[in-house]
């Protein structure tokens, strides 16, 4: 047998192979994209008044880890957080710090509802790991359409008159001030 010694492009192939391998298929590489998705989160942007639209549909059923159920009905005239997000996903990690710091001076103001469709075992796993306490829910029906997205992390901000004020597709700081103050001017009108 014949061995050559490997070309200096046929090294370089192999070491970033070996890099994309670390980055994409291991707990580095997940830690690698939570970092990421911090550095480049922002505060989320409200949606200007013309543009808002109000859910078409108040019947959006959950179920929360100990089997009880709600309808979203149950919170009109609420200022309700909805925040779509899994175990799995680097930029839902990235911003959860920033939620549970939101809603530690918040769950007593607004609903939240952290709604995954990871099993509650594995999600409150998740919880437990990362040193959060946020409220779980799983979908039972379909959300409203205005809720609708094919990427997670999407977290909406609905108003007291059932209209998305915010539609953030994407890690985002939740605790930044200019968030808070939203937050504190929706209150006001309560």
């Amino acid at each position: 047998m014949n061995w050559t010694t490997p070309s200096k492009n046929t090294i370089q192939n192999i070491v970033l192979i070996a890099f994309l391998a670390l980055l994409f298929f291991t707990p580095l590489g997940t830690f690698v994209k939570v970092q990421m998705s911090r550095l480049l989160a922002f505060s989320p942007k409200t949606i200007a008044a013309t543009d808002q639209k109000r859910l078409s549909s108040h019947q959006w059923q959950l179920v929360d880890k100990n089997g009880n159920k709600v309808l979203l009905e149950e919170f009109k005239g609420k200022i309700i957080f909805i925040n779509f997000w899994a175990t799995w996903c680097p930029p839902c990690i990235a911003e959860m710090p920033s939620m549970q710091k939101l809603h530690d001076d918040y769950q007593d103001k607004i609903v939240f509802l952290f709604v995954t469709t990871d099993s509650f075992e594995r999600a409150n796993s998740f919880l437990i790991k990362e040193n959060l306490n946020l409220p779980v829910f799983q979908s039972v029906s379909n959300p409203p359409l205005e809720l609708d997205s094919a990427t997670i992390p999407a977290t909406y901000l609905v108003d007291q008159q059932m209209n998305v004020v915010v539609a953030k597709i994407g890690a985002a700081d939740w605790n930044s001030n200019s968030f808070r103050e939203k937050l504190d001017d929706m209150l006001k009108k309560q």
